[in-house]
């Protein structure tokens, strides 16, 4: 007997699309046909049914800056969103170098029952570019994904042995790509606006070297590097060049980097202050030019929150980021001319497998297959405004901007996390 079905919907996925509905029992699909019977009743009426999506880069602050977020209110905006499983960044307070923050963030994910919450490793002590994390030991309990995000690792021998210990690991290296001395002081991305503006400038070459650098010590090595938050268009070309060499590289892009550019901080407000910062319309083509043909395999929030006090001091004072969970589905439908399935893959089947939880997030919509499922309404409009998101913060770029498209349902392990818009914990 279906404890849950899913009724009226367009099942879109890996196989395809099909009109059926979904039957649920014990965490699990558990029948898709037409018409199906009993148990409670989900309505998905002009809804796509798909997997749910999976985040590879969200900033959940917990433990050390708990004012700007919790591991559980970005988990219920996780779900809102529609996703079923976030990466969590390790630059928390303490950073997540050791195994017993990993294992105390992921004890706050499952207590919060909203969201799969992933705990990402650093790839350095403390992020401090130095010394080598305990990688081995973090991958020993399930970490699979590396990362100094917020740093760059900035010493190329250092990288190279972290690339060389990780090979039988089977993990992945996730690079914030920024050489650090090209954008002491930079507010914002280095070109006419910066110079019209007086403002202090953030070169593309800073991403692109240390883009050219880990591919080439991939290629030396073999190990797999994932490039976080592509945001200029040689990166895509470079990360383009290194898949057709067959290398073990994939990247991912944030929507707010296919969506606005670096005039928005003509009005200095520092809620378009990020890093890497917002770039140019050439950029952007070619950014959604390369989540069309496959060069990025990733859509990921960079979800990062802060206070409104702290986003409300002067542009070198402010730190950077935005809040990105419950608008991603909506931008990346509005802004990128894809066909459903297409944004379906990049929010869902291709971040599970980059994050190797593909055995029970992002896979079809099949009998036996982890109901982590997500039913959205990719017609509805509705109105941004960062009171009304579940983050403790306010700091979204796209605030009083009618979007199209919207989370109706979200399901983890069979549980309805988000019913009709609203979540249930």
């Amino acid at each position: 007997m279906n404890e849950i079905v899913i009724k009226g919907g367009t099942v879109i996925d890996a196989q395809g699309e099909r009109r059926v509905d979904v039957g649920i029992a014990g965490g699990v699909v558990n029948e898709v046909g037409p018409n199906l019977q009993g148990g409670r009743a989900l309505d998905a009426s002009g809804c796509v049914v798909s997997p749910g999506f999976v985040d590879l880069h969200v900033h959940l602050r917990q433990p050390g800056k708990e004012e700007a977020e919790t591991v559980e209110t970005g988990s219920r905006a996780a779900a809102l969103g529609g996703f079923t499983a976030v990466v969590a960044m390790p630059n928390t307070d303490p950073a997540q170098d050791c195994v017993a923050v990993v294992e105390q963030v992921r004890r706050w994910g499952v207590e919060a029952g909203l969201c799969e919450v992933l705990p990402s490793g650093c790839l350095t002590v403390g992020r401090l570019g130095q010394q080598m994390a305990p990688i081995g030991a973090l991958a020993a309990v399930g970490v699979r994904i590396f990362t100094d995000d917020g740093n760059g690792v900035q010493d190329p021998l250092l990288m190279r042995r972290i690339m060389e210990y990780s090979l039988d690991l089977d993990v992945v290296l996730a690079q914030h790509c920024e050489v650090a001395a090209l954008t002491t002081g930079a507010v914002m991305h280095e070109g006419c606006c910066s110079s019209r503006l007086g403002l202090p400038g953030w070169p593309a070459i800073a991403e692109e070297l240390m883009v050219f650098r880990d591919i080439e010590l991939a290629r030396l090595t073999g190990a797999r590097v994932h490039i976080l938050h592509l945001s200029t268009a040689r990166s895509v070309e470079l990360v383009r060049a290194a898949k057709a060499d067959g290398l073990r590289v994939t990247a991912e892009a944030a929507p707010h980097h296919f969506t606005l550019t670096d005039e928005m901080l003509e009005t200095f407000d520092a809620v378009y202050k990020v890093n890497p910062p917002l770039r140019t319309p050439a950029d952007i083509a070619a950014l959604k030019a390369g989540l069309r043909d496959g060069t990025i395999d990733a859509i990921a929030t960079d979800h990062a929150p802060h206070t409104p006090a702290s986003k409300e001091q002067s542009l070198d004072a402010a730190p950077p980021g935005m809040l990105g969970l419950q608008t991603a589905l909506s931008l990346a439908l509005g802004e990128l001319d894809l066909d459903l399935g297409r944004v379906v893959e990049l929010l869902s089947t291709a971040p599970a497998h980059i994050a190797g939880i593909a055995d029970r997030h992002g896979g079809p919509v099949a009998v036996g297959r982890a109901a982590n499922l997500t039913v959205f309404d990719p017609n509805a409009t509705w109105v941004v405004h960062g009171a009304h998101l579940a983050s403790r913060s306010r700091n979204t770029p796209y605030e009083g901007r009618t979007l199209r498209g919207r989370v109706r349902h979200t399901l983890l392990h069979g549980t309805p996390t988000v019913i009709d818009g609203e979540a249930q914990r």
